[in-house]
């Protein structure tokens, strides 16, 4: 498991866990329509994608991620700061562990300039979290 997918892991939790059984209730739907008239089974199948999309319903981070501040009990910005974010979720957030994101995450730059190099994890991560269910606000995607 990469350190993106632990972060993911850590934020979303069981949330994310629990989403793919959303889906099941898809395979149902065709089970079920062999007993209905012959004419039903058109309708479920247009039913079927309509119910494929709240499976890829998103998890807000923003309280996910604040209640991790608390339970911490630190004064952390993981609005502004990666290493306070990976702190947050209770992982190793040394210079290794964030060079290792950088290169998971495609970063080009120079990993001895760490200050650039969280900046853009931080942004990086952020897109990554929204590309993969995360609700992540506005501003922090910019």
């Amino acid at each position: 498991m990469g350190i993106f997918d632990k972060i993911k892991h850590a934020i979303f939790g069981e949330a994310k866990a629990a989403e793919p059984v959303a889906v099941s209730p898809q395979k149902t739907e065709p089970a079920q329509a062999p007993a209905s008239p012959s004419a039903a089974p058109s309708p479920t199948p247009a039913a079927a994608p309509a119910q494929s999309k709240p499976a890829t319903a998103t998890v807000d981070i923003v309280p996910l991620l604040d209640a991790a501040v608390k339970k911490s009990g630190q004064k952390l910005d993981w609005r502004r700061s990666i290493v306070d974010l990976m702190k947050a979720v209770g992982m190793d957030a040394s210079l290794t562990e964030r060079k290792e994101l950088a290169a998971e995450l495609g970063y080009t730059g120079d990993t001895n300039d760490s200050a650039k190099m969280n900046m853009w994890l931080h942004k990086a991560l952020m897109k990554r979290l929204s590309e993969n269910g995360g609700k992540v606000p506005a501003d922090l995607l910019d």
